[in-house]
């Protein structure tokens, strides 16, 4: 009976903790971009709230745009209108 509690708890325990593993690594994809998720037009400096690379693990090198109505597109860096919305950021930000 002791044996088949061990043997019990031990299972619980390793299901549970694959169960925590498989969430982390869930969340960390779920901040990639893939092909089909990218937007191609133009986005208004003044409706960006933030942006952030993802991660050095994903796919497609992108940056995640959160726009101030809470809704996120995946955007090439290397766009001209990203490029030069990134320069009018650090241009502002250096000057106050």
């Amino acid at each position: 009976m002791k044996v088949f509690s061990l043997a019990l708890l031990t299972l619980l325990l390793a299901a549970l903790w694959t169960g925590s593993q498989g969430v982390s690594l869930r969340s960390s994809y779920s901040t990639c971009c893939y092909k089909d998720m990218f937007i191609r037009r133009k986005i208004l400096a003044s409706n960006i709230q933030s942006y952030q690379k993802t991660p050095s693990h994903c796919s497609h090198r992108a940056v995640r745009v959160e726009l101030l109505n809470g809704k996120k597109f995946c955007v090439d860096p290397e766009e001209r209108w990203f490029q030069r919305y990134q320069r009018q950021k650090k241009s502002t930000s250096a000057s106050t």
